[in-house]
C-alpha cells in the first residue's frame, strides 16, 4: 500500500508542479489579488466555493433575460421591466443563500482538514517513534532521579 500512495504521491506533484508552472496561474498569483487569496485559504476556499455553487442560477439568469429581451423585441416592453426585477431580486436571495452555504461548507471543509491533518500527523510521528523504538531495542529504562536511601541502606518501611 505505500508504494502505492508514493506513486499516487508522485503523479499528485507533479500536476500541482505544472498547474503552478502555467503562464496563467503565475501572473495570477503575483498579482495582489493572488497574493491576498494565497495568504487567506478560508476566503480562498470560500471564494471557490461560492463561484462554483452560483454558475448554476447566474446561468439561468441569463437565460431568462435573453429570453425577456426576446419578448421585448416583440412590444412586450412593461413585462419584461417588471419580469426582470422580480428575477433579479430572486438571484440576489439565491445568490445571499449561497454565499452563506459556501461559507458554511468552507468552514466545516477547513475543520476537517485541519482535524485530519493533525491526526495524521499525530499517527505519522507514533509510527516512527516505534519504528526507532524496535530498531534500537525496547525503551531505556528510566532511572530514579533521587536518591533513594531506604533501597541503598538496605532498609524497608
Amino acid at each position: 500500500v505505500s508504494k502505492e500512495m508514493q506513486e499516487l504521491q508522485k503523479q499528485w506533484h507533479s500536476m500541482v508542479l505544472s498547474f503552478h508552472s502555467n503562464s496563467n496561474v503565475v501572473a495570477f498569483m503575483n498579482s495582489r489579488l493572488g497574493q491576498y487569496l494565497d495568504d487567506h485559504p478560508f476566503v480562498a476556499l470560500s471564494l471557490l466555493m461560492f463561484i462554483a455553487v452560483s454558475a448554476i442560477p447566474i446561468a439561468f439568469f441569463l437565460i431568462f433575460v435573453v429570453t425577456t429581451a426576446v419578448m421585448a423585441c416583440i412590444s412586450v416592453i412593461v413585462m419584461e421591466g417588471v419580469v426582470i426585477a422580480i428575477g433579479g431580486i430572486a438571484l440576489l436571495c439565491v445568490l445571499c443563500g449561497l454565499g452563506a452555504l459556501s461559507l458554511g461548507v468552507s468552514g466545516v471543509l477547513t475543520i476537517c482538514y485541519v482535524v485530519l491533518s493533525t491526526l495524521l500527523n499525530y499517527w505519522y510521528a507514533s509510527r516512527d517513534q516505534i519504528r526507532k523504538q524496535e530498531v534500537n531495542g525496547s525503551l531505556p529504562q528510566k532511572r530514579p532521579s533521587g536518591l533513594d536511601l531506604s533501597a541503598s541502606n538496605g532498609k524497608r518501611e
